[in-house]
């Protein structure tokens, strides 16, 4: 009896093996990786801190600091809260004082000469012993060149005095400059003599 159990026993064993052995194998299934992206949608994300994104900077507003957010207060001038620049006053606002001295310049030039330095330094002793008062230098050529030419030619003159001010001392934010070219001339007689006192740098004050 033993023995019979044991051949009904092992036909069903043999039988589910033929069975498996038979049936055929189903493929392995992959998964295909997606395309990456391309064109606009290729675009990465900006990278923290940086500002940047893939092709170039980010375009920022002006006025704003970098990295600042356009719209974030205080990103751009005038913001409520920001305080304005102050208007300089205009020069109708400035008169001339016979403490302060005129300075010349030679012909197409814009140094200070060594006679100009001591009126200069005599000017910035005013100044400095008059703080209350803004200054405003004005820039002065003869009529030789063109208009655009004598305009920034007048306001180089004006910067270099203005310059040599602050060199002695005289605070810059109380100083002015201004170029009039050839358009205000003290003399207007067609030689050197009188084209000599044309080029010159202009001195004029307000009281605070």
């Amino acid at each position: 009896m033993a023995q019979r159990r044991q051949i009904f026993l092992i036909f069903p064993v043999l039988a589910l093996a033929l069975l498996l052995a038979g049936c055929p194998k189903r493929p392995a299934t992959t998964t295909a990786a997606a395309p990456a992206p391309s064109g606009p949608a290729a675009m990465t994300a900006p990278t923290p801190g940086t500002g940047t994104m893939p092709g170039g900077p980010v375009a920022q507003r002006p006025g704003t600091a970098p990295g600042a957010r356009p719209g974030a207060p205080g990103a751009m001038p005038g913001a409520p809260g920001t305080p304005a620049p102050a208007r300089p006053p205009a020069p109708r606002e400035f008169a001339a004082i016979q403490d302060l001295k005129d300075i010349h310049f030679d012909f197409d030039k814009y140094d200070i000469r060594p006679g100009d330095a001591k009126i200069l330094d005599e000017n910035a002793k005013w100044m400095k012993t008059n703080p209350r008062h803004l200054i405003l230098v004005e820039g002065h050529c003869d009529e030789r060149g063109t208009n655009e030419y004598n305009l920034a030619l007048g306001e180089r003159r004006a910067k270099a005095t203005l310059n040599y001010l602050v060199a002695q001392g005289v605070q810059a934010n109380r100083i002015t400059i201004i170029s009039y070219g050839e358009e205000r001339p003290v003399c207007t007689q067609k030689d050197e003599e009188c084209w000599a006192k044309n080029r010159r740098a202009h001195f004029l004050v307000k009281a605070q």
